[in-house]
């Protein structure tokens, strides 16, 4: 019986431990050719963009691996996407995305978290690759790992929240190519998952221990 419960435990916290993506965005079904929002294509959450330029151009080029992706112009310091969703019941949650920038597109960005859509912290800073030969994005898969980035794990603030935002923003001048962000350079992201894993129930926990004693009991 003893083996029985811990075997049944086991699979259990397996099963807890499994990473569910929350919200993930393709932009294959959404399309943006706007600012946003922009519904995710996988679970529930909300995309979109933001400039200081208000003449800045929305538009859905080749994704990374995939025939559509989110991009824009016109960018400057502060700007970013921004992706919003919730953990409710969720726990230990990260941040993975494909990125990348025209040769006079930006190339410095950080990561930010919210828990009130208000007051953003930087949890990290990347810097993307220029979309050229020979790591430029086509629609033919497989995707190019040299334009992923993360998974990035949120601090504890964010679990069992029912809002949570990530952005990604704009932190220097500098172009992917080395040389000054212009006007005409753009930036894009693809692939975006917001993932947690299911926070244990109280009866999983209690049969966790029960099987812990039971193993225990069994190696005297």
């Amino acid at each position: 019986m003893f083996r029985i419960a811990a075997i049944v435990a086991t699979a259990g916290l397996a099963a807890a431990a499994h990473a569910d993506i929350l919200a993930g965005w393709t932009f294959e079904v959404s399309i943006p050719a706007t600012a946003g929002p922009h519904a995710a294509e996988v679970g529930s959450g909300s995309a979109l963009g933001w400039h200081a330029n208000a003449a800045t151009v929305y538009s859905n080029p080749v994704g990374n691996g995939s025939a559509e992706s989110f991009s824009s112009d016109k960018w400057s310091v502060g700007d970013y996407y921004q992706f919003q969703t919730s953990t409710l019941g969720y726990m230990s949650i990260t941040l993975t995305f494909d990125h990348t920038s025209s040769n006079t597109g930006p190339r410095d960005f950080e990561v930010q978290w919210s828990i009130d859509g208000a007051t953003f912290i930087t949890l990290a800073s990347y810097s993307v690759l220029a979309n050229a030969t020979p790591n430029a994005w086509t629609s033919v898969p497989p995707r190019n790992p040299l334009h992923t980035y993360g998974p990035f794990a949120a601090p504890a603030a964010l679990n069992n929240q029912a809002n949570v935002w990530f952005r990604l923003r704009n932190s220097t001048t500098v172009s992917a190519n080395g040389g000054t962000v212009a006007t005409t350079g753009t930036s894009r992201v693809d692939n975006v998952d917001i993932e947690g894993v299911l926070i244990p129930t109280p009866g999983t926990l209690a049969l966790f221990g029960f099987a812990g004693l039971a193993a225990a009991r069994r190696r005297r």
